[in-house]
């Protein structure tokens, strides 16, 4: 065989071996310490207000089932958004599904999934609240946050509205590809956004709002990002 024949055998063989990437991630919280913030997590803070205190507790909604994680800072600023990033995850198009039962809170009952996360003022946020029963898309740029409306919506739009009960666990979920965006609600789909602010890879993570007491578990997490195999 001719070096020029092998040559192009070698480069179609590097072209079919570009392939998926694909890192799945899934937490649970069973073995960490109780009354301590979770190993491999890092904390932070948008906006104002005291410190943040994500915690692993025992499930508050079934005792002896488990462990959870709460935020469990009940500080009422208004324009104050704890975080919990996972440290060791990071990608573009990705799959994220959490459980969560907002437990408590007067201003707000929320939970939220976090994706693209550059740091604690860029990431994009989806959130359920039981107060204000809705979910919502975000993007926070520049740690102004502000609603990214449903495709096909119009302007006054504010995400979907959609029952978010109090004291019971539901499941949050979002996917992203490319500049789209599709979130769901226990399993069900709900809408769709497109947007391109922040078109890069980024860390996963939690998140809550103002005095909400909220708690999570299993969290899972695919990566959808295409590399090549060989460089």
């Amino acid at each position: 065989m001719t070096r020029a024949r092998l040559t192009f055998l070698i480069i179609l063989a590097t072209c079919a071996a570009a392939q998926s990437a694909e890192q799945t991630m899934q937490i649970t919280f069973d073995a960490f310490g109780i009354g301590k913030p979770p190993p491999g997590f890092s904390t932070a803070l948008t906006g104002g207000g005291g410190p943040v205190a994500w915690v692993v507790q025992e499930n508050p909604l079934q005792p002896g089932d488990g462990k959870v994680l709460v935020q469990t800072s009940a500080d009422a600023t208004n324009y104050r958004f704890p975080l919990a990033i996972v440290d060791s995850f990071s990608a573009r198009d990705v799959e994220l599904r959490v459980r969560f039962a907002p437990m408590a809170g007067k201003l707000d009952r929320a939970a939220g999934l976090v994706w693209r996360y550059r740091d604690a003022d860029n990431y994009y946020v989806v959130r359920a609240n039981a107060l204000e029963g809705n979910v919502v898309l975000y993007k926070v740029e520049g740690g102004k946050r502000g609603d990214l409306k449903p495709t096909g919506a119009g302007m006054l739009a504010y995400g979907v509205k959609t029952a978010v009960p109090s004291g019971a666990w539901s499941e949050l979920g979002i996917t992203a590809r490319g500049r789209r965006f599709a979130v769901s609600f226990n399993g069900t789909h709900l809408f769709d956004v497109d947007d391109a602010t922040f078109p890069n890879a980024g860390k996963v993570g939690l998140w809550t709002k103002a005095d909400s007491v909220t708690a999570f578990d299993d969290l899972r997490a695919t990566s959808r990002d295409e590399t090549a195999a060989v460089r």
